[in-house]
This record gives structure tokens, sequence and C-alpha cells, in this order.
């Protein structure tokens, strides 16, 4: 009897203390609810046609972000990296992705949407749209940022053949 009580006790205090840490009761605040249609596309600056979309904290400032990136078709980034690790989804089109310091969109891989990238801090890369429009999802803990390779070839190149 005294071993039922217990537990009778225990579990209305971790019960108790689970509805009080859980927002979804009475406190709403923190959550975040962006549908397609409501995205707020900006262009990004000095990347031809490429848009960008901050859709969940700042990739300027410590903290995790989530972000879209909207490609037009033909038009790729040059090789570059970031200090931080960051998650890719493909959400729309086939996004094409290469790795090293030589821009080369003949050796990119496509991946179709609902496939997934990790790009570690640090590594050089590059990637875009070949033949159709590419919206990624990509998720990082900031601060972040881009360093180019090669700053005097621009921020990004085409994808098709010369």
């Amino acid at each position: 009897m005294k071993l039922h009580r217990m537990l009778l006790v225990g579990s209305g205090l971790l019960c108790g203390a689970l509805l009080l840490g859980t927002p979804a009761f009475g406190d709403p605040e923190g959550f975040v609810r962006i549908a397609p249609e409501e995205v707020q596309w900006r262009d990004l600056p000095g990347y031809e046609g490429v848009k960008f979309a901050i859709i969940d904290g700042d990739p300027s400032k410590p903290g995790v972000y989530v972000v879209r990136v909207k490609f037009p078709p033909g038009v790729m980034s040059r090789p570059h990296f970031h200090p931080d690790d960051r998650y890719a989804v493909v959400l729309k089109g086939t996004w094409y992705t290469g790795t090293g310091d030589t821009f080369d969109p003949d050796s990119t891989v496509g991946l179709k949407p609902g496939s997934f990238m990790k790009h570690p801090a640090g590594g050089h890369h590059y990637d875009g749209a070949k033949d159709e429009e590419v919206i990624l999802q990509l998720i990082g803990v900031g601060p972040s940022g881009t360093t180019l390779l090669h700053p005097e070839d621009g921020h990004t190149g085409s994808s098709r053949k010369q």
C-alpha cells in the first residue's frame, strides 16, 4: 500500500511539472506558423536572381536559424564555405551540389525534393539550379556567414555549358 501511495504521489508531481513546463497550456508564445504563401522572399544581394527568406531566428546572431533559398533556373553559387554546420532539405526542384574549390557544374550531384544534405562548417562547396527553380530550407546555428573562395569570380555562375 505504501508503494502504491508513493507511485501515485510521484506520478502527480511529475504530471504537474510537465504541465507547468509545457507552453501549449495557456502560453502560445514561441509558436511559429508560416504558410507557403506567407513566405517573404527578398533578393539576396550579389547573387544573380537568388532570393532568400528568413523563416525563424537570425543567421547573423547566436542561436538556431531557419532560412529558405530560391535559385532561378541556370544559376549556381560559386565555391564558398560557412563557419557553421548547415542542414539542407530540398523543398522544390532538383538541387545540384558540388564540393571542392573549383566551380564545375558538370560534376554536381542532383538531389530531388525531400533530399537532405549536411554542409559541415568550413566545407568548400557550390550549389544551385540547372533546368528548374529550386527551393531549399537551411537550418544552422549562428552566427553564420558566407566566405567566397574566389571573390573575384562573383557570387554566382551559370550552371549551363558555355
